[in-house]
């Protein structure tokens, strides 16, 4: 349909009025920059708050929305850009159009959904910090969580640092303008499979586990085509799954296959090099999109262990809550999540633990008639057997 660079590039190039503005987008480092975020000054500072959010994304700023308005006066950190490390504003800001968030009709840039949120975010008073948090300690109450600048002390806490998606290294592999990644390479089908300059055209998945198949399924409903790139011999999906696969025609497995150079037009993915495993031969493959799924990083390593994880590293939460295995702090968003990892989700979650943080927080002020309300940060996180790893 949208089959010509032109077309994908203008549709791409859509704000949220409908009206064209140039393909380069902000990166993590312009985003934290912008005037509405509060700078940490060069001295170490102190400060107390009755919540304290550690995240970006729209787990943190949906959390931070309804726990200002609740008169707590949060303080979020929202890190800071470095390798390897948490985005500030979150993984929407590598997603070039967004088109299933509610409210906008008109595809939306995912700088420019997570730029809006943080407006409302400090509209309603969260005081923003764009440092990142490299130690705290749950042991003590209040809670203590400190930066290379600053040191907080706080009552309550929600951690909404997200989890990251695995990518693989190869030329072409990096971020627009330098490569194609935001312009036909994502790292979730469900989120961009959908778009229209990828209906009706060739597309692949890079991985062979469940994650992987069920993407491929996913976008059988909107491409021509779909291959699955998988480098060894053989699938190490479910028995299930792999049956599932076999009933779509659309779908094509090439086995010991990897990905060696991604090609395009203006930013835009047009075809990969594909290099045979065994024989090292090379051939071309033309693609429009192409999905890698490979697993995702969540971002739990600052915890060191002080709140229940599961094998994967995700925090585990009570059923049906935000509450973590420590007794005021919660969490929301993909970082409990491995699962859906929807934005729309995320959201949602944030508005569970900023509920629940109030909650809890009015059991600290004496007032008995809230008790029983926070009562469901004291339940035992759920700690069946987490989900198999699959990739």
């Amino acid at each position: 349909m949208f089959s010509t660079i032109a077309s994908r590039r203008a549709l791409v190039g859509r704000n949220v009025g409908g009206s064209r503005r140039p393909q380069a987008r902000f990166s993590a480092r312009q985003f934290s920059r912008q005037r509405l975020t509060i700078q940490a000054s060069d001295k170490k500072s102190q400060m107390h708050t009755k919540l304290c959010i550690i995240g970006s994304g729209p787990a943190a700023h949906t959390a931070a929305i309804y726990a200002a308005r609740a008169n707590l006066q949060p303080i979020m950190f929202e890190g800071a850009p470095s390798p390897g490390g948490p985005i500030p504003g979150g993984q929407l800001l590598t997603t070039t159009t967004v088109e299933n968030f509610p409210g906008f009709p008109e595809p939306i840039d995912g700088w420019e959904l997570m730029y809006r949120m943080k407006q409302q975010s400090e509209h309603h008073g969260t005081q923003i910090l764009t440092e990142l948090i490299h130690n705290v300690d749950f042991s003590k109450r209040p809670f203590e969580l400190s930066t290379g600048n600053t040191l907080v002390t706080a009552d309550s806490v929600i951690i909404a640092t997200g989890s990251r998606a695995k990518r693989l290294n190869f030329p072409g592999s990096e971020s627009v303008p330098e490569g194609y990644y935001g312009g036909g390479i994502s790292a979730c089908a469900i989120c961009d499979g959908g778009l229209p300059y990828l209906r009706d055209q060739p597309v692949a998945v890079i991985g062979g586990g469940d994650s992987a198949l069920t993407e491929a399924i996913h976008l059988t409903h909107f491409a021509s085509k779909v291959y699955i790139i998988n480098w060894i011999d053989y699938l190490f999906a479910s028995k299930k799954m792999q049956k599932d696969i076999a009933k779509y025609d659309k779908i094509e497995v090439l086995h010991q296959t990897q990905v060696a150079e991604a090609h395009g037009e203006d930013g835009m993915l047009t075809h990969v090099t594909l290099k045979d495993s065994c024989t090292g031969e090379d051939r071309k493959l033309e693609l429009t999109g192409l999905f890698v799924s490979i697993g995702y990083l969540p971002a739990t390593g600052f915890l060191d262990g002080q709140v229940e994880l599961d094998q994967m590293g995700y925090i585990l939460t009570a059923a049906g809550t935000t509450a973590t295995s420590v007794h005021g702090v919660f969490a929301a968003g993909d970082v409990q999540d491995k699962k859906f990892r929807q934005a729309i989700v995320a959201a949602g979650s944030g508005c569970m633990a900023a509920l629940e943080a109030a909650e809890y927080l009015e059991t600290l002020g004496g007032d008995r008639s809230g008790a029983q309300l926070g009562a469901g940060n004291r339940a035992k996180p759920d700690t069946a057997e987490p989900c198999a790893v699959d990739e």
